[in-house]
């Protein structure tokens, strides 16, 4: 590590201090090997994609898409499709800014910006990650609630213990907190896979799908009741395009290390990046598109009757719902997939806060201290929620609708910085600046994205 910072002018390339880095104890600390393999230089970059794919699974995608699924059948695949693509081109950017100048989208945010800009961006991207804990809590509750029994609040209050394991985890190091997170994945792929199997979907259909439709913007008729096409469309895209994500991969791609002044060992470190990130988001799109299939499958015209985490766990155990197949066993196994979908998100959402806090703040506390404010921040309204409706599942999956609403509008103000920075060639240099094709893409689905989160939100407001 150089104590000193170090300029190439000509690549735009920086060698930051210690102080300067992001996830500072875990920056450059995973070794890369220098000749071998594709498969073991892959193996060698494989985990942060991990880390980045749980927010695309998290519990927030999850009502979505099973109601979709119970409503419109295969229709909005095509959603999920489209939205998994753009998530693979923004975090490409994002984990390509972490590489090249080794800072993490909240530090390039606040060095580019001035003092008010800086303190207006890092209260919004903090009252994001709120909106997304928030999520994650109830659904890591709700989870244990319906495994276990036990009622809300204590659910509730149990899930802030997961910050000891966090700290715990980052004892032995950044490795094995991907190596647990990367299991709970094949631990949710495996038991969604399993049901789907089991609801013997239509096949022709479910592949049909996925080809995009005008329809599925333009109709708002539901079927069998409940939301409109539109509406769902714009939810599992707002549930699915998430900010801290961006801010994550900015900052643990950086947890390899890499020789900044080798300008050929840095694009073999973008490119391993890229298919690591791509990998694991394609598991995420499989894992999002086997939920929409399993309301598809098993829960087509009881749309009324899984708006909830607690209504799906019943419906997998009710013959007239879920037919032959219905078992306390796959309600049993759909619960298992929520608690680890908690527990994964829960772990990444808590790391993004010690980067948004850092970097936009250049505030250095405990590492303990930073994870339990983060974590306290989000169990306040979660807790008042319990305590006020008495421990009601509809109240607390109602506020978890309205922090993924709250997503949308924090959206924009992340997708901007990171596409303009990284199309930069004045900030990224000429050979690591988006090309003119993609900075095109990330600009219209900025404002196609941005156009569908005000629609969600007008729509909320108004009650639709």
């Amino acid at each position: 590590m150089q104590d000193s910072t170090s300029v190439n002018p000509k690549h735009h390339l920086v060698q930051k201090t210690e102080d300067d880095l992001s996830l500072s104890d875990v920056n450059g600390s995973i070794e890369v090997p220098e000749n071998g393999s594709f498969w073991r230089k892959l193996l060698a970059f494989s985990g942060p994609g991990a880390l980045v794919a749980v927010g695309y699974m998290d519990p927030g995608n999850w009502v979505t898409s099973v109601a979709g699924g119970a409503q419109y059948r295969y229709t909005l695949l095509s959603v999920v499709l489209i939205s998994s693509l753009i998530a693979m081109m923004l975090q490409y950017m994002a984990g390509k800014l972490g590489i090249v100048k080794q800072e993490d989208l909240a530090q390039a945010t606040r060095d580019r910006t001035n003092k008010v800009g800086g303190f207006v961006l890092w209260i919004m991207t903090e009252l994001a990650l709120i909106a997304t804990d928030i999520a994650e809590v109830i659904g890591g509750a709700i989870a244990l609630h319906l495994l276990f029994g036990w009622s809300m609040i204590a659910s509730v209050l149990t899930t802030a213990f997961d910050v000891i394991l966090l700290l715990l985890l980052m004892k032995f190091g950044f490795r094995k907190i991907e190596a647990i997170v990367m299991t709970l994945i094949i631990t949710i792929l495996v038991i969604f896979a399993y049901l789907v199997i089991l609801s013997t979907p239509q096949l022709s259909a479910l592949f049909g799908g996925y080809l995009p439709q005008l329809q599925t913007l333009s109709s708002h008729t539901p079927i069998g009741g409940g939301d409109s096409q539109l509406t769902l469309t714009l939810g599992i895209i707002g549930a699915t395009v998430m900010p801290h994500n961006l801010y994550l991969h900015s900052s643990i791609s950086q947890t390899r290390k890499v020789d900044r002044s080798n300008k050929s060992e840095l694009k073999e470190a973008v490119r391993f990046m890229t298919w690591d990130s791509n990998i694991q988001l394609s598991l995420a799109f499989v894992i999002n598109s086997l939920l929409l299939i399993l309301g598809a499958a098993l829960f087509f015209g009881h749309a009324d009757k899984v708006g909830t985490f607690g209504s799906m766990y019943n419906a997998l155990k009710d013959n007239s719902i879920a037919g032959a197949i219905a078992s306390p066993i796959l309600s049993t196994l759909f619960a298992v997939a929520l608690l680890a979908s908690g527990q994964n998100s829960t772990i990444t959402g808590t790391l993004t806060g010690e980067i948004v806090m850092e970097g936009f703040l250049h505030l250095r506390i405990p590492m303990w201290l930073r994870r339990v404010v983060t974590r306290g921040l989000a169990l306040i309204p979660v807790v008042a929620f319990t305590l006020i409706y008495g421990g009601s599942e509809g109240k607390l999956d109602d506020l978890m609708v309205q922090s993924q609403v709250f997503l949308s509008i924090a959206l924009p103000f992340t997708m901007a910085p990171l596409i303009y920075f990284t199309s930069s060639k004045k900030i990224m240099g000429e050979e690591f600046a988006n090309p003119k094709w993609i900075a095109t893409l990330g600009w219209i689905a900025f404002a196609v994205l941005t156009y569908l989160n005000v629609q969600l939100v007008v729509q909320q407001l108004m009650g639709s």
